[in-house]
Formats: structure tokens, sequence, C-alpha cells
């Protein structure tokens, strides 16, 4: 069994279809065989905050496509927030695959794989900065807004569905697998006691029966996995789910742009971190993005 803590887990096990209490700081998987200015700048960040809290969530609503104001708060976030956000230890490095892998490529470019689930908070955390990154390679079409479960830890954290939604890159591509829905089910076709959405292919679950394990987590089966290109793995959030407590997705995606708050601190140093992964995948490129002091910093922390 996973080991329970008084400290809430970053990482979120798909768990098999007899679940634990929500109140549970892990779940295993079935694979388990599973972070004073001036009163000038003060007042600039409450009215910037007012702005863009200005459209209310009522009239946002799950499995809706993302509207065009958060669409572009979350996609195009300022690099001088990214560069006020820069990076602290309270973010985890992704972490170097051993050994000599074959590359993980798709279209002839470097993959970034995600495995994940609507129902999964900890997933719902990591999409925000994985989007922002993603975006500074890319671009991203078709985006709905999610909700991770009601009834589990870190319950109705607002977020976005991978499913359906396509990215275009000229230096990488990015393959995401939401393995179920965010509603529970009784049928014994599930994952993690939700109904089944987007099983992976036998490549897929080849490489997070091989990755998501020791000696890269101490929790086999953890969503969310990200694989960047067989060299780097994310295993897990980044950062609790608790930061994205009662905030909406206006609000969080305004976060965005002020690094001094809770969300958009610990959004952008994980945007950071992802970023300078993808970076070294990429041979540092496009230059814009990779060659950025804080970039830079964090791709020689990395190694390999």
């Amino acid at each position: 069994m996973a080991k329970t803590s008084s400290t809430p887990s970053r990482r979120s096990s798909p768990a098999s279809a007899k679940r634990r209490p929500a109140s549970s700081t892990t779940q295993r998987g079935p694979l388990a065989v599973g972070i004073v200015v001036v009163a000038i700048a003060a007042i600039i960040t409450a009215l910037v905050l007012i702005k863009v809290n200005g459209s209310t969530s009522s009239t946002t609503t799950v499995d809706q496509a993302v509207p065009v104001s958060i669409f572009k708060a979350v996609t195009h976030v300022p690099a001088t927030a990214l560069a006020q956000a820069g990076y602290s230890s309270a973010i985890p490095l992704t972490e170097k695959i051993t050994g000599a892998p074959a590359s993980l490529t798709q279209g002839g470019k470097p993959e970034v794989l995600f495995i994940g689930a609507d129902y999964c908070p900890f997933c719902a955390a990591e999409r925000w900065p994985l989007i922002s990154a993603l975006s500074k390679f890319g671009t991203f079409s078709n985006l709905h807004l999610m909700k991770s479960s009601a009834s589990d830890a870190y319950a109705n954290t607002h977020t976005f569905t991978f499913y359906k939604s396509s990215y275009t890159s000229k230096y990488i591509s990015f393959v995401p697998v939401e393995w179920s829905t965010n509603q529970t089910t009784t049928s014994s076709n599930n994952f993690s006691g939700y109904s089944i959405l987007q099983p992976p292919s036998k490549a897929q679950l080849k490489l997070f029966t091989k990755y998501d394990a020791a000696p890269y987590t101490t929790t086999t089966g953890a969503i969310p996995f990200i694989d960047f290109g067989n060299r780097y793995l994310q295993i897990g959030a980044s950062y609790t789910p608790q930061v994205l407590s009662g905030l909406n997705w206006t609000t969080i995606a305004g976060a965005l742009s002020l690094p001094t708050s809770s969300a958009g601190q610990a959004i952008d140093q994980t945007t950071n971190v992802i970023i300078a992964t993808i970076c070294k995948m990429t041979g540092d490129q496009p230059g814009n993005v990779c060659g950025t002091p804080t970039i830079k910093s964090i791709t020689s922390q990395l190694g390999g």
C-alpha cells in the first residue's frame, strides 16, 4: 500500500475500481500489482484582478470550449511574468531517464506524452503550466473546460481537458491521453472508478508501466505522467492542487500574469521547468524562448 502522511501528495495514482476516501493523500493504480510592494503596485495588481475577474464563473461550465479571454491568458503568459517568477526548489525539476532509451518521437519530432484523467485533481493542477509551456512552442485548438472529480481530494479543481484537442508545432509533438472522465461508474470497465474515456495504446501503456515506477517514483502508476521524449519524466503534480482551491478558471488564468500570487507563482515556476525541459529536447529552439536567463539556468540544472 502507498504511504500516507499529513502532507498532501503531489501525485494521484490511477486507483482501482475500489476507491479510497476523498481525504486520502494517495490513490493506488491498477498497475500497482500504483509552491511590501509599494502601494501603487498593489493598486495596479488589484485593478488587474478586478479586470480579469469581470467575467463570472456562472457563465463558464464544464465541457464547453475555453472562452477566448481564458485561452489567451493561459497560452500567452507574458515573458516578464515568467522571468519574475523565476525558479525555486519548491518546484521539482523533471527527472532524467537513466540509460539510453530509444527516443520518443512522432512525425519526426520529439514527443511529449501526457497520461492523465479528467477526475484527477493532480492532473488538473499540472495542465495549467503544461498548456502555458507548450504554447511557447506551438498552438492549441479545441481545448475544453473541465473540473476534477467532485468526490475526490481537492474536489472540483478547475482545469481543462485535452480530450479531442489538437496541438501543432514545428518543434515538438504533443500526445495527450485522458484515461477516464470525471464521472464515477459502477461498470467493471472503469479506470480508478470512473468511466473510461481514452485508454492508452499498447506502446503508451508500455512506457507508463516501465517508467511510472521505481526508481523514478515511489508511487507506482501515479498520474499525471509526462514523458518528455524518453529523456525526462514528470510524475505527479509539481505543486499541490490546494493552491487552486476555491479559484475558478478566470481567476487562475488572471493569476498567471501575477507571479507574486500563490497560484501565479506555482504555475509560472512550473511552466519555466517544463519550458526548460522541452528546450533540452529541441536543441534550445526557439532561441527567444530557450535563451532567457531563467530558462538557461534551469536547463543547466537538468543535465543530460
